[in-house]
Order: structure tokens, then sequence, then C-alpha cells
């Protein structure tokens, strides 16, 4: 059969690399004939083929060294062969079992392995490129002049993430080759119901990328202009858009087929085969012959056959509910730093920036990022003066793109630092919900990579801020299995609690009130300290009923109560929301017999329901009352002053309390 790539003869490319990079595509294709076996017996539960498109998997792989990550999506098995996973463990991933990557709790290319420099996809795709922001980002600042390459497809390029990661890549010169496979189809939908452009890589050209495409059905062609381009990243860093033309020869998945696509199309692609093409090209040149080609293919058959066995062998994972749960966060072993005796009285606004400033000096690979946070220190202004301390590489502004940011500290923490995002308004978060939501806090569970990211929250109404910059949404976090979720209601916890969450290897949304920045002072203890996260603290001992809140709540009932002196109130202030200490809560309400638990938030969905649940169910023959929640009107929140205010729950608290008293 005649080639139908045309392969250019390249003389530096050694015969025993050419031999190299065709068996490196056969292995890939090997699988996978073996897997679409597998999946009509039943034995893999779905499988979303790459047949056609192993020349960019393998092309791009063996252009990077072995230390530098690889982001690869769900058609790119070729860069798990490439990186030598022992096949054994891929088939016990494909068949959940535990010797697999995700202890069958992801399926297919959905994990990722620090022993490969390998990060798995999640099902979103955007969040993928973000991460690879992150992990550039720790490279360039860790000078070792690695690069590292995140793959999409032509359907994934429509995604906001792509385009928040390309802009903050190309803005600070991150080395990431984004390499888009642009393959045909986004499941049914052809690409000229994707996008107008004629080529994907045109969209370099908006955010000032240098961009190629490439015949990602050319072998040689991938290998060598990936390997030129990525040794040039290297010496020069910066983002390179690079887009494969090639297609997707099966099913988006195998059950959706293909019968969409028009037969004189697949004819036209079937005879670009890029791995038949390229064994004809190689027998043609006199360097692949039928011994060679007869000997890869029975020892990579013999090796699949050999691992299928162990992978069948293994036996059946067997549920545990302790390793489950205990597996939903990275073990912590919290070693407390005590506070100092010495104490100053500051606002709130002042220990938070105190405390972020201790943990940067403490901690040499802590990166801050957000929007306005460099040289003008946030409009809160907690990091002012920053930048001259700690320099811009670690004091970052970014473009507004949150999804992006949450993302690429994820990825800075992959590549083993620290990273606190700034979300300039907690009512912001809604824009990177996916990425906390889907990908920090699933991390650990998933795959064992630990989130070692501390997302700050200025939340909170009281300044007549309205509907998009004073809620306070902490109940969208409470109930994601994976993030802990911190709320301080004074300058002395809210430092102490910062720097444990900086410690913590585990995903933290700290929220901060912002009507407490500038109006509560506390005596707070000079230099470092960390105070443990998920401990109550009890705040007034009382015997006729418990109180419970946090955030400004606090402060409401403790002016409550002075106005209502007869009343003997304990009050708690639970200052983590997630770890929950109902330890404490528990000993309390059996104590006093009734319970009353304030927030800030509207009614339904808030924590105060759970904690009422958790107090009805574990403490029902100690309460003397129905217990009682305490929250603000079912409405968004107003900007007007008076309106604020009556949407408030502080206002009815006094009444409330006297009710509960008096049942």
């Amino acid at each position: 059969m005649a080639a139908k790539i045309e392969f250019t003869s390249n003389s530096s490319i050694s015969k025993s690399t050419l031999l190299h990079l065709y068996k490196s595509m056969l292995k890939p294709r090997l699988i996978e004939e073996k897997m679409l076996i597998l999946l009509r017996q039943g034995k893999i539960s779905k499988w979303f083929s790459g047949i056609g498109q192993e020349a960019i998997s393998v092309g791009v792989t063996l252009a990077l060294q072995k230390e530098e990550y690889i982001l690869p999506m769900h058609r790119n098995l070729g860069v798990f062969t490439t990186r030598e996973i022992p096949l054994h463990r891929l088939f016990s991933q494909w068949q959940g079992k535990m010797n697999g990557f995700t202890k069958g709790r992801d399926r297919s290319f959905h994990f990722g392995t620090q022993e490969y420099n390998i990060v798995g996809m999640i099902s979103h795709l955007g969040p993928q490129l973000g991460i690879a922001d992150g992990i550039a980002l720790a490279n360039k600042l860790k000078k070792n002049n690695n690069i590292c390459a995140v793959f999409t497809g032509e359907g994934g390029t429509s995604e906001g993430d792509f385009h928040e990661a390309l802009n903050v890549a190309a803005v600070w010169n991150l080395p990431v080759l984004f390499c888009v496979e642009n393959n045909g189809y986004g499941l049914s939908t052809p690409i000229l119901e994707q996008f107008k452009c004629k080529n994907i890589a045109d969209k370099g050209i908006g955010f000032g990328m240098e961009s190629h495409i490439i015949d990602g059905n050319n072998i040689l062609e991938v290998y060598t202009k990936v390997s030129e381009i990525a040794e040039s990243i290297r010496k020069k860093p910066r983002p390179v858009l690079l887009e494969f033309k090639t297609f997707r020869m099966r099913g988006h998945e195998e059950a959706s087929g293909t019968k969409y696509v028009p037969k004189d199309l697949m004819d036209f692609w079937v005879a670009k085969d890029p791995l038949e093409n390229f064994q004809e090209y190689l027998k043609q040149e006199g360097i692949l012959t039928e011994t060679i080609e007869v000997s890869y293919k029975e020892k990579i058959t013999h090796e699949i056959n050999k691992n299928l066995q162990i992978a069948f062998d293994e036996e059946k994972i067997v549920p545990n509910l302790e390793t489950e749960l205990n597996d939903v966060f990275k073990p912590f072993n919290y070693q407390e730093t005590k506070a100092s005796s010495t104490k100053n009285n500051i606002r709130f606004v002042d220990a938070i920036s105190d405390g972020l400033k201790l943990s940067m000096e403490k901690h040499d690979d802590l990166v801050i990022m957000g929007q306005d946070v460099a040289e003008y220190g946030g409009v809160f202004k907690i990091t002012d003066g920053f930048v001259e301390a700690f320099g811009k590489e670690r004091v970052r502004n970014t473009p507004i793109c949150e999804s992006a940011i949450v993302s690429a500290a994820y990825g800075l923490s992959v590549n083993g630092m620290k990273a606190v995002m700034e979300m300039q308004f907690a009512d912001f978060v809604s824009s990177g919900f996916n990425p906390i939501v889907n990908l920090l806090a699933k991390s650990n569970y998933r795959w064992n990579q630990n989130a070692d990211v501390v997302v700050r929250m200025p939340c909170g109404a009281g300044v007549g801020a309205g509907p998009f910059h004073s809620q306070t949404n902490e109940a969208w976090f409470t109930k994601t299995p994976g993030l802990k979720v911190i709320y301080p209601a004074f300058p002395q916890d809210a430092k102490g609690l910062l720097s444990a969450a900086i410690n913590d290897p585990n995903p933290v949304l700290f929220f901060e009130h912002k009507g407490l920045y500038r109006s509560v002072y506390q005596e707070v203890s000079e230099g470092y300290f960390t105070t443990e996260i998920g401990k109550a603290a009890i705040l007034k001992e009382g015997k006729e009923m418990t109180i419970i809140s946090y955030g400004a709540g606090v402060h409401w009932v403790l002016e409550a109560l002075e106005k209502l002196p007869e009343i003997s109130a304990e009050v708690i202030d639970l200052r983590t929301l997630q770890p929950l200490d109902v330890t404490t809560i528990y000993k309390s309400v059996r104590k006093t017999g009734k319970v009353m638990v304030v927030q800030e938030d509207s009614l339904f969905g808030g924590i105060a329901s759970d904690i009422s649940a958790l107090v009805t169910e574990n403490c029902f023959q100690s309460i003397d009352a129905p217990v009682k929640r305490v929250a603000s009107l079912e409405t968004p929140i107003p900007f007007q002053s008076d309106l604020e205010q009556q949407y408030l729950s502080k206002n009815k608290l006094q009444e409330e309390i006297l009710k509960l008293y008096q049942y």
C-alpha cells in the first residue's frame, strides 16, 4: 500500500529511534484492540478509543523528558504506555481493582501518578488546562527549565477554562505546551458547529501566543516538531499552542458509534492511519523487516496477556468503610505552634494580614495569587506591602479568571508548592466553583494527590454591598466531601487558623467576614502560631440553653445576651464548619437541654439545618425544646441599608432567644 502520509527523511533520527517510535505506537494499538474485545465481553466498563491518534500521544511524550509533567485526556493511552507504566496496573485500573491508581473509585484515565509525572483528567475537561499553568509556574519559580504538556480536544477549546488558561499562561510566560487534538467531532457535533475560525491554532493570536499546526497522524512530524519546540521553550519559557490535525476513528465512547460520520470522510482518514502508514514507510526504507515486525507484535501481545492475567487474578475490592472515610482527606499530623503571651490590640483585618505574612516567611514555596493582590495590596489591603517583602513572583496579580487560578493553585500543589488564592469577594467563587468541588475536593480520594490550597473568601453583609458582594455562601462547600471550611469570628482565631490552614495539605475555604475586618479588635499574640482546625470554642458558660454560631453571628449573639442578663446561655463559636466539632456541641446540649443555631446565611439548606438534625438524632433525650434555627430571609441580599437590616437574622435574634428561653 502506498503511504497516504508524506514522511520527510530526517538523517538526525537514528534507526533505533525510528523503530522505537513505531514500537511505541504499536503497543497502545494492540492494547486497544484487546480492550475492545474485553469491552464486548463485559470485562471492562467503558472505553474511549484513541485508535488512529497514537502518533500524537507517543510523539509528544517522547519529546518530553521523563521528569516533565504530562496532563493527558481519555484518548491518550500512548502517554501512559510510553511512560512505561506497568500494564497490569493499567488493566487493574480499568477493572476497578485495588492495584489500579484510584482504588476502584474512578475509571478509565481519570487518574494521575506522581511516579510517572502524569496528571489525569476529570470529566469537566477545562480545569486540566489551568492545572498545567500551575505546574509550569512552579517549574518557572524553581528555575528547573522543565516544561509541561497538557492535552484537550477541539470541543474543549470552547470552554471558558481553555481561554482563561491560555490567557494566564501568555501573561505569565509559562512554559506550557497546549496540545489540542482536533479530531473532527465532539461526540457527534462536527467542528463546523463548534467554532468559526478556520484553525484552532488561530485562537492563539488573540492571546499573543505562538501557535503551530501539526499533522497529528505523522509521527515524524509530531516527534521532530514538538521536540524542537519543547527545547526552545526550555531555553525561553513561554506557552505554545499546538493544533494536531487528526480524526477520531471510533465513537466518542464505544456505545455511541460513528454513524453520524460521512463514509467518504471516514475513508479519507482510514487511509491516513498513523501506524499503518509509518509501518509501510519503515519497510520501504529498509528499516522495519517482517521479522522485526512479528517480533514486536509477539512480545507486546505476550506482555498484554501476561499482565491481563495478573489483573484478572487480582481479588475484587472488598469495601472497607474506614478506608473510604479516611481517604477523603490527606492525613495531617497537626503540630501546634503555641501563641506568644505578648499581644497587641489589632483589627481582624490586620490579624489575617499578619498571619499571611508570617506564613510567607515560614514557607518559601508559598505563592499568593488573586486579583489586585500585588502592588495594590488587594481590595481590602491585606497584602499591602507584600510585593516589597516577597517579590512579584510569589505575590501575583491574576487576570479576572477565577476558574483558571483555582486550577493553577492545584497545579502548584501537584508540583510540590503551596498556594493561597484570594477570591476578591466570596460571591465570585461561583466562577471558580467547578475546580473547587470537582478537582480540589476529590483529589486525595481519587488518586492520593494532596491539594495544598487555601482559598480566602471575603464574605458577608452589613456593608451595603448588595447581592453580588455580600453573600455568605459557606453552605455551598460544607456539603462537599474533601473540603475544609473555616469561618473565624475573632482576630486571634483568624490568625492562628489561617496559619494552620496553610500548613494543612488539604484544600481549605477560609471565610473572612468583611464586616468584621475593621470593626472588631482583639489582643492578638505576636509572631507565628497556629490554632487547631476542627475545634470549636466555648465563649460563655451557661446552663439554660446552648447558642451555636460562627463569623459575625457570634458577635450578634454576644450582643443580644448582654441585653438579656437573666438568661444563662452557653455560647459556642464553631470557628471551623468542616470538620465540625460535634463533641463540643453534644456535650453542651446535654448540659443545657435547649439549642439555638444562628447563621447569617438564609435558612433553607444552611449549616444550621444540619446541626439541628445532628442534635436531634444524637441528643434527642437531652433536649427540652425543638432545636431553633435563626437565619436571614429567603431572598438575595439587598443593597439599601434598611432593606439589608431587615434581611439579616441579627434583628430577630433577641426575640428568638426569649422565645426559646420561655418554651
